[in-house]
């Protein structure tokens, strides 16, 4: 069992795991803490700590051992209201409790006790963010945590090569090592293309999607899709480009994509999506160059064995308010 001495008033809450006591009592002041030996974030952090050490929220600096303590002994997730309790103490989330009979750690039956206290507790807490050793250096309210992991800037970037469950995720450096080297993607300078692209028998791609090559331009990298689908009962070919990056940097660029022949040509401009967007989100909202497969066909030259389609494209940032 954790005793919590918060100030003159004791409040007694149990976890899993064994925590030092903790003692927040405003009256006390942090011992003086060598700034000098502290990492520059390191000392953001603590001098935050130390400034809001008269405030209403607590700062609590990674490792600290006090997420543990809201750490459900079940699943090994954050604890949330409603908090459940067995009758020594012992806590678990509400989730967990409704899939066990009985406490995890004495084996008592659980009932139906709520945990007051360590809620109380968990709502004073700031907590630095999850992704704090990737860059993020947010402290971030117990209770608006997970909202802030899902759309933390720093938060890893999933592969976006579409058509495999590739489990890779990591920052952009990474993710460009391993689509070059993993799935063999081409990189090519330049804001302009000419991709040229070959399928055989076309007739039996009805659900498909590749990754035709990444472009590198303006300092950023993109990446150009093509997908075949059902729109109905009509097999159509999907051509976009995806910004690898956040979703308030790809707003500021546009792209443009050309499919023709035969004196006839299809164009499409619009705004590349960011890679936290899936692919295919993007392609059931048609945000993109969608060309019907009789069409494609006729503009590749009329061959129903093979499909040859040409696609040129280009990249540009706005320069609105400039």
């Amino acid at each position: 069992m954790t005793n919590f001495l918060l100030g003159k008033k004791q409040t007694f809450a149990s976890s899993s795991c064994t925590v030092q006591p903790i003692i927040m009592d405003e009256s006390s002041s942090p011992p003086p803490m060598n700034l000098k030996s502290l990492k520059p974030k390191e000392q953001v952090q603590h001098q935050s700590a130390v400034n809001s050490s008269h405030g209403k929220s607590s700062f609590i600096l990674p490792n600290s051992g006090i997420d543990k303590l809201l750490e459900c002994p079940v699943c090994r997730n954050t604890m949330f209201p409603p908090i459940q309790q067995c009758p020594s103490g012992h806590t678990l989330c509400f989730s967990c409790k409704n899939k066990v009979n009985k406490c995890p750690i004495c084996r008592k039956e659980i009932g139906q006790i709520r945990c007051l206290a360590l809620e109380k507790l968990a709502a004073s807490l700031q907590l630095p963010c999850s992704y704090h050793h990737l860059g993020c250096t947010e402290m971030i309210p117990y209770y608006s945590k997970l909202q802030h992991k899902t759309h933390c800037v720093y938060r890893p970037y999933a592969c976006p090569h579409p058509g495999s469950d590739c489990p890779f995720t990591g920052d952009i450096h990474e993710l460009m090592s391993h689509l070059k080297q993993c799935h063999k993607l081409d990189l090519q300078a330049g804001s302009t293309f000419n991709h040229r692209y070959v399928k055989q028998d076309p007739h039996s791609v009805d659900n498909c999607s590749w990754t035709l090559t990444l472009f590198n331009c303006f300092d950023r990298y993109f990446c150009l899709h093509f997908e075949a689908f059902v729109i109905g009962c009509e097999p159509v070919y999907m051509a976009f480009i995806r910004f690898i990056g956040e979703e308030s940097e790809a707003r500021k660029f546009n792209y443009c994509l050309e499919i023709g022949g035969h004196g006839r040509k299809m164009k499409w401009q619009g705004v590349p999506r960011s890679i936290r967007t899936h692919h295919r989100m993007v392609r059931d909202s048609y945000d993109g160059l969608i060309v019907h497969r009789n069409l494609a066909l006729y503009f590749s030259g009329n061959d129903q064995k093979v499909l040859k389609l040409r696609v040129f494209g280009r990249i540009w940032k706005e320069t609105w308010g400039i």
